[in-house]
């Protein structure tokens, strides 16, 4: 028996055990995850109950995170690469597995362009699997040749730049290519795309593939991944599911109502997959309404990592686009930093695209959105004294999804707002990671141009992203109210226990409006002569309240970055975990707490203040 043979009847066994929340959760422990060793640990440990053949449901349930959330990969896109590695003959790092049919191939035109270098694209297959080359080449700045031939074989060597074979072969078969291919994009006819990286002597190809499926797409989901193997190893062809125009049409109505939208909304694979269209869509509007003048991306340091890093690698993309930072936390909020920033753009003669978290994480600020809306529609002029370009607005409104910015009669009506949402939260219970973005009637036409982004990345949801939603979101607004209730109850116990502790959380006031996240930041008080030693001394009590906490409470507590599930609650650091590549001076070193409508509060509010009494803050 071959090392293949083995391979095959390993994952037969772990498919025959499959734990069930390798299909179904969308996050994971992070006390179980280690980012450094992403997939690699996970799969060596998986190959030592090789040798053990301990494949028992309880067995697999124990082994590491393979990545912390679903978006970056998880256990069964590991164990589709690694079963492709061993078939083609590669390292498992250099087969990465897709949601998306073109976005390994623009990964490889954006590290290309980057470098100065081309790219050559060749395909034996209709129709091309570049959905929109000439978008690519203004917008993106990519420089592809592409071409269609009958055979690998057919593909001569270049000198320079990356070669790139675009198939459709049978996944159980090693994949017939020659040594002038560097890399081979094998497209599923259902389920997205494996790319395997024949030449790994490219400087950090695998790294720079890895980096554009974190933050502008997704890996392969959980349910694809599974067909796939299913096929592989047991011959068993499972078609997609598909969704009903009626399912869909609910999904629109939910999103028009939750958001006050009269447009027919976008949905996308990941919250990250719709910011990348909307940014890219933003960003091409810019070029075509105000040719040659410089564009702004006006955004929190602070704010969601990635965020953060999506909208910096743009930039370092596109030469016309340069970030600049808005604070909107300690002290200094979004309005009166927005309107300072705004008048600088608008001398500079730039156009501005403004990026904000409504409410911010961690710390969930509310602005003044009578005055929000002042600042964003005022008029301003450029250092020649001409009128400046309008500012769009893109609002993240995760913490919030059922506020309705978007109405006709909101405060925002006359600014262009497009406005996006995670769907791994709320929408649709932590069930999948599909994402979606809606405008007001001032922005609709901006629909269009966001579509095209969408569409050319191929980031579109998935049928069963989308029956899940279907499912879901009809009961977002009911568990959001009752989040709410159990964080209001917990925070008010949490202020009764620590008055001098720092809590941020929505007013009741901005409850009131319409507000009412259920997810609050905590800033324990803590001891020390210096100021060091203070900060030293509260990240050890962040960690201690997780910890006992969670050993308290294993069934009620994950540390986990999660927000909007069914049941539960989720404890996090944002600094350690979604701040992840936010610059050292803007993380927050806080505990991050997310409550769900199914929590006990009072077990919850009885245990912390054990803590309390454990630790003397009390």
């Amino acid at each position: 028996m071959n090392s293949i043979e083995k391979s095959f009847i390993t994952v037969r066994k772990i498919l025959e055990n499959l734990p069930k929340n390798w299909v179904e959760l969308t996050t994971h422990q992070l006390d179980k995850y280690k980012e450094e060793r992403a997939k690699s640990q996970f799969l060596e440990q998986l190959k030592a109950q090789q040798l053990s053949g301990d494949y028992s449901t309880k067995t697999l349930e124990a082994l590491p995170t393979a990545y912390d959330y679903i978006r970056l990969g998880h256990q069964l896109s590991s164990i589709l690469e690694w079963i492709l590695s061993e078939i083609n003959l590669v390292h498992s790092d250099q087969v990465i597995t897709f949601t998306s049919k073109t976005m390994p191939i623009l990964a490889i035109m954006r590290k290309d362009t980057l470098s100065g270098e081309q790219t050559y694209v060749y395909y034996n297959s209709d129709p091309s699997p570049l959905l929109d080359k000439r978008r690519l080449e203004e917008i993106y700045g990519y420089k592809v040749e592409s071409r269609k031939i009958v055979n690998a074989s057919d593909i001569p060597k270049h000198s320079d730049g990356t070669v790139i074979f675009v198939t459709q072969a049978p996944y159980e078969n090693q994949l017939n290519v020659n040594s002038n291919v560097d890399v081979t994009v094998n497209i599923h006819p259902h389920y997205g795309c494996a790319m395997v990286i024949h030449n790994s002597k490219i400087t950090n190809i695998v790294k720079d593939v890895q980096h554009v499926r974190r933050r502008e797409t997704i890996a392969i989901t959980p349910v694809n991944a599974l067909n796939i193997l299913h096929e592989i190893v047991n011959k068993e062809q499972k078609l997609p599911e598909k969704c009903k125009p009626e399912d869909l049409n609910k999904i629109f109505d939910c999103i028009k109502e939750n958001t006050g939208t009269m447009a027919t909304p976008l949905i996308a694979s990941s919250g990250l997959s719709i910011q990348y269209a909307i940014m890219m869509g933003l960003v091409e509007n810019a070029i075509r309404q105000h040719p040659n003048k410089p564009i702004k991306i006006i955004l929190p340091p602070n704010c969601y990592g990635g965020t953060n890093d999506q909208a910096r690698r743009i930039a370092d993309l596109i030469p016309q686009v340069e970030i600049v930072n808005l604070y909107v936390d300690n002290g200094q909020g979004l309005v009166s930093s927005l309107d300072v920033v705004l008048k600088e753009v608008a001398y500079s003669d730039s156009v501005p695209i403004v990026l904000a978290e409504i409410p911010t994480n961690p710390r969930v600020a509310i602005p003044n959105m009578d005055k929000l809306g002042e600042i964003l529609s005022a008029e301003r002029k450029t250092q020649t004294s001409k009128l400046s370009a309008n500012p769009v607005f893109m609002v993240d409104q995760t913490f919030c999804p059922n506020v309705k910015l978007l109405h006709k009669e909101s405060e925002l009506a006359e600014v262009k707002v497009v406005s996006f949402s995670s769907g791994s939260k709320f929408p649709s219970g932590g069930r999948c990671i599909a994402g979606y973005c809606a405008t007001n009637n001032t922005a609709r036409d901006l629909l269009d141009i966001i579509s095209k982004h969408l569409i050319l990345s191929d980031n579109s949801a998935t049928s069963h992203q989308l029956n899940t939603l279907a499912v879901y979101m009809p009961s977002m607004p009911e568990r959001i109210r009752k989040a709410y209730n159990n964080t209001r109850m917990f925070v008010s116990h949490v202020q009764s226990v620590l008055p001098k502790s720092k809590i941020n959380f929505v007013s009741k006031n901005m409850a009131e409006l319409g507000f009412t996240p259920s997810v609050f930041s905590l800033e324990l008080p803590s001891k020390g002569r210096t100021k060091k030693e203070r900060e030293d001394n509260k990240r050890v009590l962040n960690i201690n309240l997780i910890d006992y906490m969670i050993n308290e409470h294993p069934e009620d507590c994950t540390y986990c970055v999660s927000y909007g599930q069914l049941k539960g609650s989720y404890w996090t650091i944002p600094a350690t975990s979604t701040q992840g590549t936010t610059k050292e001076d803007d993380k927050d070193y806080i505990v991050r707490i997310a409550l769900s409508p199914d929590i006990d509060i009072s077990k919850l509010s009885k245990s912390f203040t054990e803590f309390c009494h454990n630790e003397n803050l009390i």
